[in-house]
């Protein structure tokens, strides 16, 4: 029979391993507990910072949307708010039908910028960036690198020699001298998005298609093009708001001379002489970001689908 002694030398080391399993437990948890305080600081911290940053966006885009429908005394008195007894549709008719801001007009010459950017720009970068893509020498490389530097040059810095070549092409105030020099400005990025986002294409496709007789332009076309929907939504979505928004461009291109106004410069014309008559400046301003916030509003999955459709290779 086991004797007093033994028994508690038994007891004694079992008690041992479970009294270190609590330690090392407690501690584990303590560690635990004091990760999950940092985390929830860390939460509070950046939810905090994002809080303040939409209100410094959003109260600029809030005080514009309000005081379009209210009147001058009621925008100076009482800017943040608005009520039933103020609001009224005067002051958005009359931008509409204002004879300083043709609305309608530059609407429609906005959206056929817009168009035919979109357009050129798809059409010259997928060629280009499908050849950069597929090879695999060092010029293309080389190449893909010459069009990203692009991307380092403010489109401002270009205005000079480029007003220079359109004079002596005879293009400077015109609608295609406009849409070119556009286009230009749009090649560097879309041909990097391109080109990133072929490489996750695997290259069976273009075997299979030249099995089948096609040949490359053929088969970029008919079987990889298809496929880069996702990247051509997104590059069409952020072009067309960064052209209806451009200001200093056409502003320089196109000229007050040339006839012609964008949204973005036809309100320039419209309310330069009337800037302290807020029931004329926050109306034509509103009809003209209206639109673009709209379409961004709708469209932004597009851009997040097409960004992350080339981030990573399949």
């Amino acid at each position: 029979m086991p004797t007093t002694q033994t028994l508690n030398n038994t007891a004694t080391d079992v008690a041992a391993p479970a009294t270190v399993s609590n330690a090392f437990g407690g501690k584990r948890r303590r560690k635990m507990a004091k990760r999950n305080e940092l985390s929830l600081t860390s939460q509070i911290v950046k939810w905090t910072i994002l809080g303040a940053l939409s209100l410094i966006m959003i109260i600029p885009l809030y005080i514009m949307v309000i005081s379009a429908f209210k009147s001058q005394a009621e925008i100076l008195n009482n800017p943040l708010g608005i009520s039933p007894a103020t609001f009224t549709l005067e002051y958005i008719q009359r931008a509409l039908t204002s004879e300083a801001f043709n609305v309608v007009g530059a609407y429609g010459i906005t959206l056929l910028f817009v168009v035919l950017v979109s357009v050129f720009c798809v059409l010259l970068s997928a060629p280009v960036a499908y050849v950069i893509a597929r090879g695999q020498r060092k010029w293309h490389l080389a190449l893909l690198l010459l069009f990203v530097s692009g991307l380092f040059i403010p489109s401002q810095m270009t205005l000079i020699p480029v007003v220079f070549v359109l004079r002596v092409l005879g293009l400077m105030g015109t609608i295609p001298g406009f849409v070119l020099f556009e286009t230009a400005l749009t090649l560097p990025v879309t041909i990097f998005l391109f080109s990133a986002y072929l490489r996750t294409v695997p290259r069976e496709i273009d075997e299979a298609a030249a099995i089948d007789g096609a040949g490359k332009i053929r088969a970029f076309w008919s079987c990889i093009f298809p496929l880069m929907r996702p990247t051509v939504a997104t590059v069409v979505v952020l072009h067309s708001i960064s052209v209806w928004n451009d200001f200093v461009n056409p502003q320089i291109v196109l000229g007050p001379g040339s006839g012609i106004y964008t949204v973005t410069t036809g309100v320039y014309a419209a309310i330069g002489q009337y800037s302290t008559e807020y029931t004329t400046v926050f109306p034509t301003l509103l009809l003209a970001v209206a639109p673009a916030i709209i379409f961004f509003f709708f469209m932004q999955r597009f851009i997040i689908g097409g960004l992350a459709a080339g981030a990573t290779k399949g």
